[in-house]
Formats: structure tokens, C-alpha cells, sequence
């Protein structure tokens, strides 16, 4: 498999479960951060079946330019796969995309260390 580099990805989630033929799926939801300021998140199934880790064009489901309409995006298509995973009976306890862990690498991406361990 070709490996790309994931890392713009500041915040990724998985998500386990089956699909309609009963065979296990995966599902993975991330933000990043692309070239030009933009924020991006991405949904991809079954992404380590692909011959790549490039992401498609198709696996990106928002880019904009503010982090907050990243985080409500995200969040949306979090909570819908996990309803789904909860309606085929399957807990999914996955926590929701929140400001606080994306600033941290915005950090060490922007200024090129974390500021928070300065004094």
C-alpha cells in the first residue's frame, strides 16, 4: 500500500461496525488543515482496503475557512454514523470533535512548536 502522509490531519475519529452483508467496516472521520488556510474534513469507509491512504476527492465533505463550521461539519457526520451504528444495536462510544484538542497542533502547525509548553 502507498502511504500518504496524514500530517494535516489535526483530529481523526474511527468508527467500527458491519455492513449490509455482515462484513466488518470501517469508517474514519478527520479534520485537516490544507494549504491556503482551509480547513477541510474528510469521511472515508473502509480506507485501509484502498491501495492508498491518499484520500479521494469524494472523501471530503466540507472545506472552509472557519475552523467553527469545520467542527459543526464534522460533528454532523460523526453523530450520523453513529446513530447508525446505534440503530444496528452496536454502541459507539466516540467522543465529539472539540476546539480544544485541534488547537494544539493549529499551534505546533502555525509557529512550528507548541506554545503552551513556553513559559
Amino acid at each position: 500500500m502507498k502511504r500518504w502522509s496524514t500530517s494535516g490531519r489535526f483530529a481523526e475519529r474511527l468508527l467500527q461496525g458491519y455492513d449490509d452483508t455482515g462484513n466488518e467496516e470501517r469508517v474514519v472521520v478527520w479534520i485537516e488543515r490544507k494549504p491556503g488556510a482551509i480547513w477541510a474534513v474528510g469521511r472515508a469507509v473502509n480506507p485501509h482496503l484502498r491501495p492508498s491512504d491518499e484520500p479521494r476527492r469524494g472523501d471530503y465533505v466540507f472545506e472552509g475557512y472557519e475552523l467553527e463550521d469545520a467542527l459543526d461539519r464534522a460533528n454532523e457526520v460523526l453523530e450520523d454514523d453513529i446513530r447508525v451504528l446505534e440503530d444496528d444495536g452496536r454502541p459507539a462510544d466516540v467522543k465529539p470533535f472539540v476546539r480544544k484538542e485541534l488547537l494544539g497542533p493549529l499551534e505546533r502547525w502555525f509557529f512550528g512548536r507548541d506554545r503552551s509548553s513556553q513559559s
